[in-house]
């Protein structure tokens, strides 16, 4: 397993060159991809320009940032200047930005090494990363199983050693799970910790960036590396740094446990998570029972907010100034209905249709009006809750890594987002981390939710579990780069 950390001292101190580590990484990406698929793309002529600049700096003398000469995975639906940009899908099969997205500005700015962009649900809708035009993405772990979506992609690259950590987005846990699944820490934080600008968007009031990495302390590095506010972005307002104010000492720490997130898990997600409960309160925290009643109106809240979202976002896309062009067609309507219906896959124009149907008249005021006031008083419960706890405790996903094509409904998809998706509708920070293994050896993680603006809170209470643990449930497979 490799950290950012370890990267960064092994580069200070010249036991390798940047060039000679971005060469490996790119060698490494082209041998493994064909079995993992966690790139869409790689881009080996900007990690070498990048690298080469930090091997500049190096044999200047200067210092160098900590995710300086770091390679990396972007989720293709970030956008890169004269880089391929695809959200997985047909519709920008051939897309390249003309600007940068705020965090690649911020990332780039640091010479980070961008090994390739990754693989995805086609504009970030779906839970296994099966969506995508390209193929799904395995997990590292065990091929025959999924990575997890939506950044599926993102997280598969780093479980396989093919980047050192990854940049991700998360609209209901497209972060977290993906993360749980592969056996890495992955952090949403607060809605408007980090700037959005240049974020394909999914659901505009759901969205989040943040990092996907192999320890808490990495996470809390790029967190720090890109929560700048963003006056190119309204709902932008920046966030402390975290990493130096991590201590692991959670004496004291109140951790709430609401008993809805525990039903309906596998028999290895309720063990892990009741270990996890008692080693906390080993530490010295304290377990609040709460209640969530609420809880069983997240996904519909959820879905009918990011659908009717989405069908808006995606409006844009009609064949007329960029993307997909259907290539006959009878005359104006003829041509944008061909266009969409090609460009798009099975899902996204499902969440088109079902967010088109919840905002038409007549049906407004009996769905998405509903669905605010419902996430109104989500928010008002989850502040009821943080009024008697420090953070709240709960399984990432009730089930480990789904078999790969396995025939789910697209409602038992659905799901398996029960236990994140609340998170996004309040728009608070979480983070997930591996707290056990299944009987087939995969991964199981726990989410750890803070009150708004609270990272610190809930990475210090993951740091403090991992160190206790000594890491053992933290797992990179047996590809890919070993430093």
């Amino acid at each position: 397993m490799t950290t950012i950390q370890a990267v960064h001292h092994l580069l200070t101190n010249r036991e390798v060159t940047c060039r000679e580590l971005t060469v490996r990484y790119l060698k490494a990406a082209d041998d493994v991809n064909p079995q993992v698929n966690a790139y869409i793309s790689l881009t080996k002529e900007a990690a070498l320009a990048a690298a080469d600049a930090v091997d500049k700096k190096l044999c200047r003398g200067e210092a160098l940032a900590p995710l300086e000469g770091v390679p990396f995975c972007l989720k293709d639906n970030i956008s890169t200047k004269g880089l391929a940009t695809t959200c997985a899908s047909h519709m920008l099969e051939n897309y390249v930005p003309i600007y940068d997205a705020a965090i690649w500005e911020a990332l780039g700015t640091q010479n980070a090494i961008l090994v390739g962009k990754g693989n995805m649900d086609e504009f970030a809708m779906g839970s296994t990363c099966e969506n995508s035009y390209f193929g799904g993405s395995k997990n590292p772990h065990n091929l025959g199983h999924v990575a997890g979506g939506s950044s599926g992609g993102v997280a598969a690259a780093v479980a396989a050693n093919i980047a050192v950590y990854g940049i991700g987005s998360d609209t209901g846990g497209s972060i977290r799970m993906p993360a749980s699944f592969c056996g890495l820490v992955g952090l949403k934080p607060t809605y408007g910790a980090v700037s959005r600008r240049g974020l394909i968007a999914y659901g505009s009031s759901l969205d989040q960036i943040g990092p996907i990495t192999t320890c808490v302390e990495d996470a809390a590095l790029v967190f720090d590396a890109i929560c700048e506010k963003d006056p190119g972005d309204m709902t932008s307002r920046g966030a402390a740094p975290v990493a130096d104010r991590l201590t692991g000492d959670i004496k004291g720490l109140k951790i709430g446990i609401a008993s809805e997130f525990f039903e309906g898990l596998s028999g290895d997600v309720d063990k892990a998570l009741s270990d996890a409960v008692a080693l906390y309160e080993k530490l010295g925290a304290e377990i609040v029972p709460l209640h969530f009643p609420l809880l069983q109106y997240v996904l519909p809240t959820y879905y009918i907010i990011a659908c009717a979202e989405a069908s808006s976002n995606l409006g844009r896309y009609d064949g007329l100034r960029y993307g997909h062009q259907a290539p006959s067609f009878s005359d104006l309507n003829d041509f944008i209905c061909r266009t969409r219906t090609e460009g798009f896959g099975k899902e996204v124009r499902r969440r088109i249709l079902l967010g088109t149907y919840v905002l038409s008249a007549g049906y407004y005021d009996a769905y998405y009006n509903k669905a605010q006031q419902l996430r109104r008083a989500i928010v008002r419960e989850f502040s009821d809750m943080f009024a008697r706890c420090d953070v709240i405790l709960t399984p990432t996903v009730p089930v480990t890594a789904l078999q790969f094509g396995a025939d789910l409904s697209p409602v038992e998809t659905y799901q398996t987002d029960i236990c994140t998706c609340s998170v996004n509708i309040a728009g608070l920070p979480a983070v997930s981390i591996p707290c056990g293994v299944d009987s087939k050896s995969l991964p199981i993680g726990l989410q750890l939710i803070g009150g708004r603006f609270r990272e610190a809170t809930v990475l210090n209470a993951a740091l403090a579990f991992e160190r206790e643990t000594a890491r053992s449930y933290l797992k990179t497979a047996d590809m890919g780069v070993a430093l």
